[in-house]
């Protein structure tokens, strides 16, 4: 019997129901895959076709049930464990981020030239536990009209545990910020990028232009270091935690040097520069985000995951607008008016993910 087939023999032989609950009493059944266990958080969704193992792997996700809204999932497995120059070679992160994960069907047979295991053997392994078989259409109706809310996922013959975690009342940052100071590449210019929970591949697109990274944690005082350019990365969860960052920020902008900013990063930015930020609804965790760049009539394809946004109206008379979600108006960058100091709330290196914006790396590039 092929590796294939054992396993979809398991499957068909060994269902165990399992049950999604979520705070407002909506119950979902299904069954177990991945860990057996009960996992709670947060319930979010994505819109993404593709792109699993880079969502599980976005430290954005940290403390969150991930739904994806797309019905099949697994069919291509997860590749291979494989970093270059320290960064992974096929993730966002070195391990999974996700508390839980919620699926319509899964694809007990994989196959991909770059599989090494499937994603139910990948989520033992870091045991995370996941759900498959509910109406995850249904789910998704139920988030957008509620907003996003806590739930569990309960195997048969467990009870739900209550209260039930809620990452927004935790410093999510804390949790998935390097704890060392860690370099990349040799380039002629020093980039400090600090790390809110930064994807990988945003490491890649500013090692691949040639500059020397200095990766930094979140609270890390950078202003006692030499660089030619700041970086504020993305990273989950509510920006209040993340005071310090934002004084130090704002130390930073008196030198006139580049800053740039992802999601968090934004937020960040954001508050260095006076502006507030408040939750959203729902967040934007899809692959197809329309934003406008302001004052033009560019638009363009954006990925994105958060679930809080800057007020726009509540920014000082030397920023502006950069961007602005065509969807429902909110926010999606800003900049300053003369220094160099500008962000993107969506994600330009988005992997998986349109690369519509990924210029805006060049642009900081040519800042420097």
């Amino acid at each position: 019997m092929t590796k294939f087939a054992a396993e979809l023999n398991f499957f068909e032989m060994d269902k165990k129901a399992a049950t999604l609950y979520l705070e407002n009493g909506t119950e979902f059944k299904g069954y177990v895959f991945g860990y057996d266990a009960p996992a709670d958080g947060e319930v979010v969704f994505s819109t993404a076709m593709v792109g699993y193992p880079e969502s599980l792997t976005d430290p954005s996700y940290s403390g969150q049930i991930l739904c994806v809204t797309y019905p099949l999932v697994g069919n291509y497995g997860v590749p291979e464990k494989t970093s270059e120059n320290g960064i992974s070679k096929y993730f966002e992160s070195e391990h999974i981020h996700v508390r839980g994960l919620v699926i319509s069907d899964y694809s007990f047979n994989y196959s991909h030239w770059n599989a090494a295991e499937s994603l139910d053997r990948w989520l033992k392994e870091e045991k995370i536990p996941g759900i498959y078989g509910i109406d995850t259409r249904e789910l998704t109706k139920i988030l957008r009209d509620n907003g996003s809310m806590l739930g569990t996922i309960v195997p048969e013959g467990e009870k739900p545990r209550f209260p039930l975690y809620d990452p927004n009342a935790e410093n999510q940052v804390a949790l998935v910020s390097c704890k060392e100071v860690i370099r990349y590449g040799h380039g002629n210019k020093k980039v400090v990028l600090v790390d809110c929970g930064v994807k990988h591949n945003i490491l890649r697109c500013l090692v691949k232009r040639d500059v020397e990274l200095i990766r930094v944690p979140w609270d890390y005082d950078f202003n006692t270091m030499e660089y030619d350019g700041l970086f504020i990365s993305n990273g989950p969860g509510n920006p209040e935690f993340c005071n310090i960052t934002v004084e130090h920020i704002r130390e930073a902008m008196k030198k006139d040097k580049p800053i740039f900013g992802i999601c968090m990063g934004n937020q960040l930015l954001s508050k260095a520069a006076g502006a507030s930020t408040f939750k959203l609804k729902y967040g934007h965790r899809s692959h197809n985000q329309p934003v406008r760049m302001a004052g033009t009539d560019r638009c363009f394809i954006t990925s994105q995951n958060h679930g809080f946004a800057v007020d726009g109206s509540s920014l000082g008379k030397d920023w502006e607008p950069l961007f602005v979600n065509m969807n429902d108006g909110t926010n999606e960058g800003i900049r300053h008016k003369d220094k160099p100091f500008f962000s993107a709330q969506f994600h330009p290196e988005a992997s998986s993910g349109p690369t519509d914006t990924e210029f805006l790396f060049d642009e900081f590039i040519s800042l420097l």
